[in-house]
């Protein structure tokens, strides 16, 4: 992908924070007072990676990997330290008007709109601070609102709005003005399966009709592997991985899980592969991607076998395994060469 045709490019992106520190005690607590200290966090440390338009990227990593911090310089909320941002062909940390309407962040932990007015009043707010032409904004309020279904919920104030309704709230707003790259840090934490579930297929949706730029942070692995063809790995501020999911599991778990019911199982299943459970009737082994047709026969002849299937190692998984080897440092020799 050439730089022209890239829609996020960051080069070289650290951020470091100064923060103070002092023993616990009334005496350092005094000493604090006259002569405080502090020490330097690099929050994020030579991060390269460039998003084409139309893109949908998961950005994931261990809480205080620097996700946040990496979000909030990609929309201007914080200016980086070293190296170079560029989104929708701007700068960020310039916060140019033209640059506010081309893009929108999305955070499932913070409130955005205002708590005591209806979310009605907040999306008219937004209107006139982004100037959108009012006959572009009924038109596109009606499509946001049909789409996630707050026709009455958006007549309630905010405060008396579910978690859910109140998400589904905070993308109205933020879609309103149509921005062309979108950041969205958690924003199905806290829901249940059905809202998060009807989030993703908003988030698809939107994406597919639009062509936006999408860059999702999530703790929830199914929303990563249901929107992100592409996904990017960041721990101790630094770019673990870039390329698929289905490449980070060959690099981190290649076995396949392979699991089946039976009225009665082998003696010593080992043989097979490595055991994950064993209880009662079922059985749940990972294999050698080669010995997989080999153990699929063997599972199929047991008593009354039932339920036999073949899936990858659960992405969860594959994240533990990732942050918990030493050698996950090295990884960073296979980014640009694991898509």
């Amino acid at each position: 992908m050439t730089a022209a045709a890239a829609m996020v490019r960051v080069e070289g992106l650290c951020k470091r924070f100064s923060v103070p520190r002092r023993e616990a005690g009334l005496r350092a607590a005094l000493r604090a007072l006259v002569r405080r200290e502090y020490r330097v966090v690099e929050a994020v440390r030579d991060l390269e990676f460039s998003l084409a338009p139309g893109e949908r990227v998961g950005f994931l990593g261990p809480n205080g990997a620097g996700k946040t911090t990496t979000l909030k310089m990609l929309a201007g909320l914080i200016v980086p330290s070293a190296g170079r941002v560029e989104v929708a062909g701007f700068t960020p940390s310039d916060r140019r008007p033209e640059f506010l309407r081309r893009v929108s962040l999305v955070m499932g932990q913070k409130r955005q709109l205002s708590w005591d007015l209806p979310a009605i009043d907040n999306f008219e707010f937004n209107r006139v601070v982004y100037e959108i032409d009012p006959v572009h904004y009924k038109r596109r309020l009606e499509e946001l609102t049909a789409l996630l279904d707050v026709g009455e919920v958006m007549r309630r104030p905010v405060r008396q709005l579910s978690l859910g309704e109140r998400m589904k709230c905070e993308l109205v707003a933020a879609l309103l003005h149509g921005p062309q790259v979108l950041f969205l840090d958690e924003p199905t934490i806290g829901l249940d399966v059905s809202m998060q579930l009807g989030i993703r297929e908003f988030i698809r949706r939107y994406n597919a009709e639009h062509g936006a730029t999408v860059i999702l942070t999530s703790h929830y692995m199914e929303d990563v592997a249901a929107l992100c063809p592409r996904i990017l790995v960041i721990d101790g501020g630094r770019l673990r991985f870039d390329g698929s999911i289905e490449a980070l599991r060959r690099q981190i778990r290649p076995l396949r899980r392979v699991s089946v019911r039976a009225a009665a199982l082998p003696d010593d299943p080992t043989a097979m592969g490595r055991v994950v459970l064993r209880e009662g009737g079922r059985l749940v082994l990972d294999v050698a991607p080669e010995r997989v047709p080999e153990v699929v026969g063997a599972l199929v002849a047991l008593p009354e076998a039932q339920d036999l299937a073949v899936h990858d190692a659960p992405l969860e998984e594959v994240m533990r395994a990732l942050f918990g080897r030493e050698e996950a440092a090295d990884l960073g020799g296979a980014i640009g060469h694991a898509r």
